[in-house]
């Protein structure tokens, strides 16, 4: 019976599709000409509101049709699964001239004169990595200027209908879509789109895309551009193509094409500090063998002969310092003399990156006529959620008009509640990252007991040590403890920006981006400066160790340093989160879209129609940027804040970043609905982000240098401790190495057993041996390397700094070439409106308003002839 239903729906459509003769994938009305600008969806439940929505609907679609726009409704009948209604808009000529000119978009006046740039010499070895010219520039460069609606003879008109491109025109119905009214309830006139889709009312709103992705579209008025982008940019072999930036642009708006421009030209200078990165690693791994402080530790007669103090208290035995063999080889690849270089490197490359960013941004603004385009204009006007919470009302000081306000009162409460909950939030960050070295210090003793005694695990040994074990499952838990946090968080930070009702669409975005990076901040990144500023730092000497909670023992760092931790803790981490967000952003929608269109895929292409076929896609939301946004500036800082530590972390990177274009990207155009189009000149708050992070990233490499590698101590010992001329670091592990008598340890330290009667043990420091009249004080050695620590510190960060304020002086944020073509084209664009003006007055003349024109004539002549001179 029900597949005889089914049946009988399958005809009574196949039968509307004949009478029409339109197919079901095409953009425009019935009528096949006026084109689909916005499409609303609801499905007409009959609950206990249902009544109400009804009635919102009607007069919001009123309220639309009163506004200019045009609509026309697909019943539910005709849909695919027989309960989702379709309202599809259309913005008619009027109505775009209208807002056009209220938004400030700029169109065409005359087509761009001005040369294009000189021929690279380079073209014809970068011509594999080029796109076709079509798909590279998809339309003419244009002198342009803001739209008006008494000028419009002055504008190349030459289609109505194709004038303003798909994206303008949604975003012009967006933009009274979030402004239209639908009545009053509780004494409140309510507004816009996105209440009522909060409500239910309607239950999607969204622009169309203008083809299947896999295939041109079958209207010739189509320009397929989504097929376009899938083939030359979505796809993954193409990922050593450039992007169509152009493209990406018209189809999808400038907010987003600045996105993929900046990932694109961060992906291309991290090619570089992969590059380095990797010959430093390879400087490392060349040079094992020559290490003399792992060649010391592996010998037998030196490293086997050293009996080194118990790990941790009762439990831990004696062990032999060659135990720790393979650590301190692999420890070598990353902290040697190449560590150095690099990390002085990467703060000049950083400083590098920011400002040919500013020369690119600046390239882009004027290619994409964002010169002159003021935040204000886009971003300053009022968000809807705002007029809407905020009943007082109190004249603008610059219109004098009457506009809402949040009075001061209610701002500081709101406020304070925002900031207890950020900073509750950031204490739990904290208090987990203390957990898990709790973790760490309890389950030392664990692993060491586990390994000594479990006679499988004897073959790998060598290489999984204790410290090592700990490290590794404390990374892992620290990383689900991290995403788990991450995923609450995320919720907890957008309900309490909503809460504090911001003003403006920037403000709004201005304080949950600050909010989140802030929690980002410390949650990512709190184990990574543990591991390299506290961990093994503050342990005491064996007899005075120093304990955490009174309770656990704090940990030691290997005897060959801390880095090789850090470097273990940092790639679970950035591997870690890179793996999961490729995830979630791939497999997730794909599987989402996958699950919604499973009955779609048994009915013929010609049922399924186009804003069915978007409507089964997911949504990208107003904030699906901030979150790409977010996860590149965290990978920054794991490049920048430690890649002293991991020379290796640029080319994960890159890798990572070649992926992750191709897969936003693809699921910007197979898997999610078209975006409104929005405008932005530049990458916003992300900007200066960018540069607090370049800055600190000076000063934790400093530190990670002088603290956590070996670096100066072997310095120091090379030029001012050596004891064999022929080979001035022989001895050092020696040297390192204090002395304790094991007959002074306390009950609480001692371990149970001590099989071979060991008298004295070593542990990492510089004291005094239990012979000498300041026993276990520190040595005159100590205090030379902390003062050469410091003296490194505040060298490298003064070189350093100096490079970079020197190298963001010399590189202008502007171009030469750009500042002159943005000139040419002010002076002609301002050329072209005064000749226009001017035939107007002439007009006007011959019409017979002498006395007021002639002036007006004079005045306008006048004021050519100034432009001319300026």
């Amino acid at each position: 019976q029900q597949s005889g239903r089914r049946y009988n729906l399958f005809l009574r459509r196949r039968l509307r599709i004949d009478k029409r003769h339109q197919s079901k994938d095409s953009i425009f009305f019935r009528d096949g000409v006026r084109r689909i600008d916005f499409v609303l969806s609801y499905v007409d439940d009959l609950n206990k509101e249902w009544e109400k929505k009804l009635e919102r609907r009607k007069e919001f679609e009123s309220n639309l049709q009163k506004a200019g726009l045009e609509l026309e409704t697909e019943d539910k009948k005709e849909s695919e699964d027989g309960k989702i209604f379709f309202v599809k808009i259309h913005a008619p000529w009027e109505v775009l001239i209208t807002y056009a000119e209220v938004l400030n978009i700029k169109v065409p006046i005359k087509e761009n004169d001005i040369p294009s740039m000189v021929e690279n010499p380079l073209d014809c070895v970068l011509f594999p990595l080029r796109l076709p010219e079509k798909v590279m520039h998809p339309e003419p460069d244009y002198f342009t200027a803001p739209f008006s609606k008494d000028k419009q003879e002055l504008y190349l008109i030459n289609d109505e209908s194709t004038f303003f491109s798909p994206s303008m025109r949604n975003r012009i119905v967006n933009y009274i879509l979030t402004r239209c009214p639908y009545g009053t309830e509780e004494g409140k006139k309510k507004f816009g789109i996105k209440r009522l889709l909060n409500n239910g009312t309607y239950t999607a709103a969204y622009p169309l895309h203008d083809c299947q992705y896999w295939k041109k579209a079958n209207d010739p008025n189509c320009d397929s551009e989504r097929y376009t982008l899938y083939m030359e940019w979505a796809r993954f072999l193409r990922f050593y193509k450039e992007q169509p930036l152009d493209l990406i642009r018209k189809y999808y708006g400038e907010k987003i094409g600045i996105y993929f421009a900046w990932l694109g030209f961060y992906t291309e200078m991290l090619f570089l500090a992969a590059v380095v990165g990797l010959i430093c690693f390879l400087y490392g791994l060349f040079t094992m063998d020559e290490n003399m402080s792992s060649k010391e530790i592996c010998d037998p007669a030196i490293g086997g002969e050293i009996i080194m103090c118990p790990l941790c208290d009762r439990e831990c035995e004696y062990w032999r310092l060659n135990t720790t063999c393979e650590s301190s080889q692999y420890s070598h690849l990353f902290d040697n003399v190449a560590t150095l270089f690099f990390a002085i490197f990467m703060g000049i490359w950083v400083t590098l990156f920011l400002e040919f960013w500013k020369r690119r941004q600046a390239r882009l603004k004027y290619e994409w006529d964002l010169v002159d385009f003021e935040e204000e204009q886009q971003q300053l006007q009022l968000r809807p959620e705002y007029e809407a919470k905020c009943t007082q009302k109190k004249r603008n000081p610059v219109t004098q008009e009457m506009e809402p306000y949040l009075p001061l009162t209610s701002q500081a409460v709101r406020f304070c509640i925002s900031g207890a909950t950020v900073l509750f939030w950031v204490s739990l960050i904290i208090a987990s990252m203390i957990a898990v070295i709790v973790y760490r210090l309890a389950v030392y003793a664990a692993f060491a007991s586990l390994m000594e005694n479990t006679q499988t695990l004897q073959p790998i040994s060598g290489l999984l040590t204790p410290q090592l074990a700990t490290s590794v499952t404390a990374s892992c838990l620290n990383f689900v403890i991290i995403m788990i946090l991450n995923f609450f968080y995320e919720r907890i930070a957008t309900w309490i920006t909503d809460m504090e009702i911001p003003r403006t669409h920037m403000e709004y975005e201005n304080r949950l981006t600050m909010k989140m990076f802030l929690f980002q901040f410390v949650n990512y990144y709190s184990s990574c400066f543990y591991v390299a500023f506290f961990k093994g730092k503050f342990v005491g000497y064996p007899g005075s160790y120093t304990y955490m909670f009174v309770r656990w023992r704090n940990e030691e760092c290997d005897p060959a340093g801390c880095l090789i931790e850090l470097t273990t803790q940092l790639t679970i981490v950035m591997a870690g989160k890179q793996i999961w967000g490729n995830i979630q952003e791939a497999i997730v929608p794909w599987i989402c879209n996958w699950w919604g269109r499973r009955k779609a895929r048994n009915n013929p292409e010609n049922l399924y129609s186009r804003w069915e076929q978007d409507h089964d896609l997911q949504t990208f939301g107003a904030l699906g940027l901030f979150y790409e946004y977010l996860e590149m500036v965290i990978q920054f800082g794991f490049i920048t804040l430690f890649v002293a530590s991991f020379p290796l972390a640029p080319l994960l990177a890159l890798m990572n970043n070649i992926l992750e274009i191709r897969v936003d990207s693809w699921k910007l155009t197979t898997q999610y609905r078209r975006p409104v189009a929005a405008k932005a000149h530049s990458i916003g708050v992300w900007q200066e982000i960018l540069n607090g992070m370049a800055i600190l990233s000076v000063v934790t490499n400093a530190f990670i240098v002088a603290f956590t590698s070996d670096m100066i101590p072997r310095l120091v010992y090379y030029y001012a401790y050596f004891e064999n001329g022929d080979s001035p670091m022989s001895g050092y592990i020696n040297n390192s190495l204090s002395v304790f008598q094991i007959s002074d340890f306390p009950e609480r330290n001692k371990p149970k057993e001590n099989p071979e009667n060991f008298v004295i043990c070593r542990y990492r420091d510089y004291r005094y041996p239990p012979d000498h009249e300041r026993k276990y004080l520190h040595t005159m050695q100590f205090w030379h390397i902390l003062a050469a620590k410091l003296a490194f510190i505040i060298i490298m960060e003064h070189v350093v700094f100096i490079v970079k304020f020197f190298v963001a002086w010399m590189i202008p944020d502007v171009p030469a070439d750009v500042k002159a073509k943005i000139k040419r084209e002010k002076y002609l664009t301002q050329k072209i409106l005064h000749e226009y003006e001017l035939e107007k007055l002439k007009e006007r003349l011959c019409q017979g308003d002498k006395q007021a024109t002639e002036k007006e004539f004079i005045a306008t002549e006048g004021r050519m002839e100034l432009s001319r001179a300026m």
